[in-house]
């Protein structure tokens, strides 16, 4: 096993999925003097980081990528080449009832495992359901010939970072790995300890697959409480954003503000990896799924209710990401709420996303002209550039604000 220990000094990896884990993941590797190959399906996306350049908003990340490029440390493919540490970086979404679909995380192994050698270490970073490093990753391995017992290493390290944030917190934040034995488990934790600030905490892979998972249905969990305490005072003709200050006033209660649905591909997907396993235990976690589910069809009923007032309305959406300064739409509430209005013709439906240059599906516009055309005002995404919105600017309009911006 003298190959596997010298990983870090060989310093080679190949990061599998350049998405909004993969590349600055690969990004910060190359940077920190590894020599890193980035493997995407897309050849834009592969042309693109070639030329120093970035696909996705992340604040810094252009720099590091075009540092990490000139520098010679991180090169892109279509295709994976021979590494010391490979690390799966690829999607993890559901498929028909909330079932996991692992088909690109068995894609990714299927695609690595022609390149894989005695001593080297594989990585899977993809939020996954227990079991997923084991049962799929070195399964597929072990049938492809690998020795994961004693050749090759096998370990989960979930990402646990912000969007917005991504940077910083993949160096600073604390790192939970899981080997599928005591061998994998310490030499990914000599990994993570040549670039990690934070502590790098070990235990198996299902803990730490499961860590993940609890991590995001306890945020999915307080913001169903939100949510459930939005719908009940607006019956009540309570400012919910009132009470939940007043009542965090308490030292020992600190919840969480509503929105128009939860979004993005860990919270919103996550409790389902549990919920899918053990359906008959997890029924608080289902129950958090379902009223976080049911939030945009309350606020699409909300516009409805409003435009009755109008002959033909015109609807200003304000956001379509899934949380406030990024340009990440998967899974956002706010793209379903704009779709599903449209679908409906409640009425001419004028959108702004200031993080988005332009959208396959949607026609973008100024937050400014939406405001000025619109009748109804609905602000999905609390982004930076709304909270400037002076609440005279809205002079007569209609506005539906479910971030509690403008309150």
């Amino acid at each position: 096993m003298d190959e596997v220990s010298n990983i870090v000094k060989n310093k080679k990896i190949c990061v599998i999925g350049l998405g909004y884990i993969g590349l600055p993941t690969a990004s910060l590797l190359g940077t920190k003097g590894f020599s890193v190959h980035g493997v995407d399906v897309s050849q834009h996306v592969v042309d693109t980081i070639n030329e120093g350049k970035i696909h996705i908003v992340e604040p810094d990340l252009d720099i590091m990528v075009k540092s990490a490029v000139n520098a010679g440390n991180l090169k892109a493919g279509i295709e994976p080449v021979e590494s010391d540490v490979f690390i799966i970086a690829v999607p993890t979404p559901f498929k028909g009832d909330h079932e996991p679909d692992l088909s690109y995380v068995e894609s990714a192994t299927e695609m690595i495992s022609p390149y894989i050698k005695p001593g080297n270490l594989v990585i899977l970073e993809s939020t996954s359901p227990v079991g997923t490093t084991d049962e799929v990753v070195a399964r597929i391995l072990k049938e492809n010939g690998h020795d994961t017992e004693k050749e090759v290493c096998v370990a989960h390290c979930p990402e646990r970072v912000l969007p917005g944030r991504i940077l910083v917190e993949l160096v600073e934040n604390d790192r939970i790995v899981g080997g599928i034995n005591p061998l994998s488990t310490e030499k990914a934790v000599e990994f993570y300890n040549s670039f990690v600030r934070g502590e790098v905490l070990s235990t198996d892979s299902r803990t730490a697959e499961m860590a993940k998972l609890t991590e995001n249905s306890s945020r999915d969990v307080g913001i169903a409480f939100a949510n459930e305490l939005s719908l009940i005072c607006d019956e009540e003709g309570i400012n919910v954003w009132e009470l939940i200050s007043l009542a965090n006033r308490h030292p020992r209660v600190n919840i969480l503000n509503p929105g128009p649905g939860v979004g993005g591909h860990c919270i919103a997907v996550d409790p389902w990896f549990i919920v899918a396993r053990s359906p008959q235990q997890a029924k608080l976690i289902k129950t958090a799924r379902l009223v976080n589910d049911s939030k945009p069809g309350w606020v699409i009923q909300k516009v409805k209710t409003k435009a009755e007032r109008f002959k033909k309305p015109v609807i200003g959406c304000l956001g379509l990401a899934f949380k406030a300064d990024v340009d990440d739409l998967r899974e956002s509430p706010a793209v379903d709420i704009v779709r599903q209005l449209i679908k409906e013709n409640v009425g001419d439906i004028l959108i702004s996303e200031p993080n988005l240059s332009s959208h396959d599906e949607f026609e973008l516009l100024p937050y400014e002209e939406v405001i000025r055309r619109a009748d109804i005002i609905l602000l999905l995404v609390d982004h930076k550039e709304y909270k400037t919105i002076k609440t005279l600017e809205l002079n007569e309009k209609i506005l539906i604000d479910t971030r509690g911006v403008l309150q």
